[in-house]
């Protein structure tokens, strides 16, 4: 999945690669490199994009490692979140716990 971010800085469209997964049982064959190869070649055909991003679990090395062979490199960002989802199943956890 691809999703569209402003980027005021630069005056154009990151387009950010969402909710990336390739099966166990297909891993190292390519795929992610095909997939990104076609997204690149798609977003360089527009003007308006100015870069792809997408992100990473901080502990899932081997993902980041496929990223940077593609030509990715970290972009120096700590995402923050406030989850209203998750604290309310962990308040609700908590209270079924007592």
């Amino acid at each position: 999945m691809v999703t569209f971010e402003w980027s005021d800085w630069r005056n154009g469209v990151f387009w950010w690669v969402q909710s990336v997964y390739v099966d166990p049982t297909c891993r190292r064959q390519g795929v992610y490199r095909a997939m990104h190869a076609a997204i690149v070649a798609k977003a360089t055909t527009d003007p308006q994009v100015c870069g792809i991003r997408l992100y990473a679990e901080q502990n899932n090395h081997e993902a980041q490692t496929v990223y940077q062979r593609v030509g990715l490199i970290p972009a120096g960002y700590v995402v923050y979140e406030q989850d209203f989802v998750l604290s309310k199943r962990i308040d609700r956890a908590h209270k079924a716990d007592r």
